[in-house]
């Protein structure tokens, strides 16, 4: 083969590789991927603010990724938000008492759930409700906060 040829098919495969490596990223990213394909069992919880919040966001009990946010909708009576959750049938010893909060990976990054898990004997099952609940953290409000708190002391 000419040295030309051998050319050619090298940049083939290195632009193969790099379109690959493009769409591996796309797919992480996008959380296009699906969770698990076993089991899973849906629970709610009710928020005052779930800002950044999106259907596909990870559902995480200490950091691990257990299910993912389903749907997230307005109760029309409390005006509250109420997020439906998956979680994988393989952590179905969460307990009844457990808590859950809106949280954000890094400073700027994607928000999640996450799950703190209680003490009580009874566990969380298929319809189950997660009564304590710490809505998301708007930074908007705690920058505005912090500045009018600045501005009353120097007067």
């Amino acid at each position: 083969m000419s040295n030309s040829r051998i050319l050619e098919i090298s940049v083939g495969i290195f632009v193969a590789v790099g379109v690959a490596a493009l769409l591996v990223l796309a797919v992480n990213v996008s959380n296009v991927s699906g969770f698990s394909a076993g089991k899973q069992y849906t629970v709610t919880a009710n928020f005052d603010n779930v800002s950044g919040l999106k259907a596909r966001s990870a559902v995480a009990i200490a950091g691990v990724t257990v299910g993912r946010v389903v749907s997230i909708t307005v109760d029309p009576m409390t005006f509250e938000a109420v997020v439906e959750m998956t979680i994988d049938s393989s952590f179905n010893e969460v307990p009844v008492d457990s808590s859950v909060g809106i949280y954000t990976a890094g400073l700027l990054g994607e928000k999640y759930v996450g799950i703190e898990p209680g003490g009580a004997p009874d566990f969380l099952e298929e319809g189950g409700v997660i009564r304590l609940t710490q809505s998301s953290i708007v930074l908007e409000k705690l920058i505005s906060q912090f500045l009018f708190s600045q501005s009353d002391n120097d007067e």
